[in-house]
């Protein structure tokens, strides 16, 4: 068996690196922990890879087999913090002097500064609190519905059914805010790019968060032959839909906007209202995990605007929002017309 065969018949991240500090191999799930090509880390210096902490620590120290902690410096300038466990190789292939080094990235950080947050625990505990309501309340509707249909009218059935469909809609999102959140802080989200409308991903979105508020007025503006992108449809939905969502809870509900921009190599699609706008002590929390400010109508977990930075980053994207007290906020985010150097059709 070759050395790639077992490599890849680990579920985690290893690398095969020379008395050099060269990679020699790396596996299918190191490649996509680093978002770079397994045969594209090949000759890739150790020390190019991984990045010390601390100040005690100096560029290019070998990890030992105690299980050190470093960074591992991805393809897109990320510093994701792994253990590390370096063992020396025993397989003839592998060749003489060489290590094995498993890689297990550490959940303590995001994409950025402003993704840092608090621990995996906090975070469960967090979500476990928000799934209370929604599932006591499908609890007790269904029993309800259980006990007494026969004396409930067809007018109370169709509201508590709609109230539990309401309820199940809610939880699925909070089980995938926890997807996601653990697939952004270790590298491992996969989106699956095709060709996006985003004026049509907009005007359905619209629609969707106006059956949670009937009052939502939002228009849309784009101009007529909006370019497309290459994205992930499911993704750029959720990005939008937080951020309208987030708008009707903390803003006003009449005269919102979305609309659309191009620049360049990309585009850009903000959501603008007229609320309040955000102080500008709250201006730099709005996109770290939990954060919920005190005014408007705020629900749900802190974590959707968290989360969309992270979405959009992964696209290439870039994800920040403007206000001005009293006149209202701008939350826009950017994704390129070509992603991963493909053309959009």
């Amino acid at each position: 068996m070759t050395t790639h065969i077992a490599l890849d018949d680990l579920a985690v991240a290893a690398l095969v690196v020379d008395r050099e500090g060269r990679v020699q191999a790396a596996n299918t799930v190191a490649a996509e922990l680093v978002g770079a090509p397994a045969e594209g880390l090949v000759g890739t210096r150790l020390d190019d890879l991984l990045v010390p902490v601390g100040p005690d620590r100096a560029p290019g120290a070998e990890p030992g087999p105690g299980g050190s902690d470093v960074c591992l410096r991805c393809a897109d300038g990320r510093d994701v913090p792994v253990s590390v466990d370096a063992r020396s190789s025993a397989g003839d292939s592998a060749g003489a002097g060489t290590k094995v080094m498993v890689l297990r990235p550490l959940a303590v950080g995001g994409r950025s500064d402003a993704m840092a947050g608090p621990s995996g625990i906090e975070v469960i505990s967090t979500v476990s609190h928000e799934l209370r309501s929604p599932l006591t309340s499908v609890k007790g509707y269904t029993s309800l519905l259980l006990s007494r249909w026969d004396r409930l009218s067809d007018e109370q059935k169709k509201t508590m059914l709609e109230q539990v469909h309401h309820d199940a809609d809610r939880v699925t999102r909070l089980v995938n805010e926890l997807l996601d959140i653990s697939r952004l802080e270790t590298g491992h989200l996969q989106l699956r790019f095709q060709t996006v409308v985003l004026p049509v991903i907009a005007s359905s979105v619209v629609e969707k968060v106006a059956l949670e508020y009937p009052e939502l007025e939002c228009g849309l503006d784009f101009v007529e032959g909006f370019p497309s992108v290459l994205a992930d449809p499911d993704k750029v939905e959720q990005v939008l839909t937080n951020l309208v969502e987030n708008a009707a809870k903390y803003a006003s509900l009449k005269g919102m906007t979305v609309s659309g921009t191009v620049s360049g190599d990309s585009v850009a699609v903000a959501v603008a209202d007229t609320g309040e706008g955000i102080p500008v002590a709250d201006l730099p929390h709005i996109f770290t995990k939990f954060y919920r400010r005190d005014q408007g109508r705020p629900s749900g977990s802190g974590l959707g605007l968290w989360i969309s930075r992270g979405l959009v980053e992964a696209h290439g994207g870039r994800l920040d929002a403007h206000s001005v007290v009293g006149r209202g906020s701008v939350f826009r985010f950017t994704l390129p017309l070509d992603a991963n150097g493909r053309t959009p059709s």
